[in-house]
């Protein structure tokens, strides 16, 4: 089955949807991972393990989400990206961790 293209304005330009529409489409999905991220953050806290970083971390950005001010996926983004430019001198492991840590006695390279 082909798919719907969006619909269009007189000018060629994606017609603007009813102010509703986004809610209508998004709220559940968002509800969902939301009520995922508060589940998480649950057991982490029964399981005694609420105070690794990356859990820190995401409490961090969660509050992002309800400071009222705008570009909240930006911030959030890099809320839990390592904000450093020079690179490691030795790779602390195959996987990302998903929320920066800064290395406590890791040497980093000067930046050239």
């Amino acid at each position: 089955m082909p798919k719907k293209r969006p619909s269009r304005s007189p000018s060629g330009s994606p017609a603007t949807p009813p102010a509703g529409a986004i809610v209508d489409h998004g709220f559940i999905p968002v509800r969902a991972r939301l009520i995922e991220v508060a589940a998480f953050l649950d057991r982490v806290e029964r399981h005694a393990v609420a105070d690794d970083f990356r859990c820190a971390a995401l409490r961090a950005a969660a509050a992002l989400l309800v400071d009222g001010r705008p570009q909240r996926a930006r911030r959030i983004l890099e809320k839990l990206s390592d904000p450093t430019t020079a690179p490691a001198l030795v790779s602390s492991g195959k996987a990302a961790l998903g929320a920066w840590q800064p290395a406590a006695s890791a040497p980093r390279r000067a930046s050239p």
